[in-house]
């Protein structure tokens, strides 16, 4: 991925990858672990590294082979759009990740979003308002870098906005849609449908096949989306 978005955007979109690589992994080690809900592990695996990188990969991919998909408005050519799209789909996911970690900081029990029900921390669709200052933070280093690499200020307030709303919409998903599952032998929750002790759990809401991974993908390109948008607006401004 990180190949991709070199060929596709050059340092301006590997600049923005760094950025939220380095970003996230000084927080995760400045930031001590917090619980959280069943999650996979602290490393990320395949799955996640797609879900957070695979719309801006194929932004640049879709740079690096000119499709007529990515057409030039204004003179600005494809790679600049690419580079808006990476910069906005990766600030949507350092939103998140910093969201998480921050927000595990926060003293202040975390409310589920649209029903403000009190969750216990860890629970997707939980927010406080420690992670959501964490979250415009993330996606304001992950934009305000895109923004000096690529020469456009315009990005940094643009990109922060929609890596805030890309936060924004995995919360809701996580609290509204992804499946909710309980575990019968450890009498647990779980957003999984096999829990980690090794029994299979059972769904009491959300949608079963909807799990993290997707609510990420989902977040990351929505926000790739809203960012190709904004690039169409402030080319024709």
């Amino acid at each position: 991925m990180g190949t991709l978005v070199l060929l596709g955007t050059g340092w301006a979109g590997g600049a923005v990858l760094a950025a939220f690589f380095v970003s996230s992994t000084a927080l995760g080690r400045a930031v001590p672990e917090q619980p959280r809900l069943d999650e996979k592990g602290g490393r990320r695996d395949a799955a996640q590294v797609a879900v957070n990188g695979g719309p801006a990969a194929l932004a640049a991919a879709a740079a690096l082979v000119q499709l007529p998909s990515l057409p030039s408005v204004a003179g600005i050519n494809r790679p600049g759009l690419a580079v808006w799209i990476v910069t906005a789909s990766l600030a949507a996911a350092a939103a998140d990740t910093w969201a998480t970690s921050i927000g595990g900081l926060s003293r202040t029990a975390p409310r589920r979003l649209w029903f403000g029900s009190v969750v216990a921390p860890g629970t997707n669709g939980g927010m406080t308002a420690a992670g959501n200052v964490g979250a415009l933070a993330g996606a304001a280093v992950v934009a305000g870098v895109g923004a000096l690499a690529a020469g456009m200020p315009a990005l940094a307030p643009a990109g922060t906005l929609v890596g805030f709303a890309g936060m924004v919409v995995d919360s809701t998903l996580g609290a509204l849609v992804q499946g909710r599952f309980h575990c019968p032998a450890c009498d647990g929750a779980s957003e999984w449908r096999m829990h980690r002790c090794g029994a299979r759990t059972v769904r009491i809401g959300g949608l079963a096949w909807l799990d993290n991974d997707a609510v990420n993908l989902a977040a990351t390109a929505i926000a790739a989306g809203l960012g190709a948008v904004a690039w169409r607006l402030w080319a024709r401004g």
